[in-house]
């Protein structure tokens, strides 16, 4: 059975498009065989969501890592049209759906594109947002979360969802080693948002 974090260009196709409110904004999506959340945005997503754009981030741009069909990095783009927005993910299905959602829904700052983990990433910044791929295993999720800190901006920020039952524990430690100190701004339904904070000088 192919994953969301895997490449299969043979799988059957079955698209689906619904509209869901997200950061103030309606927003059309549609999805597909092969990526994580087909049906819906999931719990973890629309709390991430909402915990960053509660918090006023430092100037400068904002990283999705593991975008999938795009429901972080486009709400985030749409609520904050002056900041650009890249998004990266593995699975080639997953951004094409992520680049026809960012038209459909008229998002123009964003720079879709592929990249494991941070391998194809430039620049630094402001924020690096995630809900990362558990099935992938936790070496990539370890290597989304310690590599973020060369990627921020001073001041910048790291903002994770992940399930108590799946690591959160064990990621927020991680963070603690990789920043200095990093907390749990949020728990909700088994899910935590985990945050780390780069000094600013």
């Amino acid at each position: 059975m192919t994953q969301y974090f895997e490449n299969d260009p043979a799988l059957a196709h079955d698209e689906q498009t619904f509209q869901f409110d997200l950061a103030g904004h309606q927003l059309t999506f549609t999805t597909d065989n092969g990526v994580f959340s087909k049906h819906t945005v999931d719990f973890g997503s629309r709390t991430l969501i909402d915990t960053v754009m509660a918090q006023t981030l430092i100037a400068g741009p904002v990283l999705d890592v593991g975008c999938g069909w795009g429901p972080i990095g486009l709400s985030l783009a749409k609520a904050m049209p002056t900041r650009h927005v890249v998004m990266s993910d593995v699975n080639e299905r997953a951004l094409t759906l992520a680049k026809r959602n960012a038209t459909a829904n008229q998002v123009e700052n964003v720079e879709i594109l592929e990249s494991s983990v941070y391998d194809a990433i430039e620049g630094s910044f402001a924020a690096i947002v995630t809900n990362p791929p558990v099935r992938a295993g936790k070496a990539v999720v370890s290597a989304i979360l310690s590599g973020s800190l060369a990627h921020l901006l001073p001041g910048g920020e790291l903002f994770v969802v992940l399930q108590k039952k799946q690591g959160a524990p064990s990621a927020l430690k991680l963070m603690k080693a990789t920043f200095g100190d990093a907390v749990v701004l949020q728990k909700a339904h088994g899910y935590y948002i985990l945050h780390a904070q780069k000094a600013s000088v």
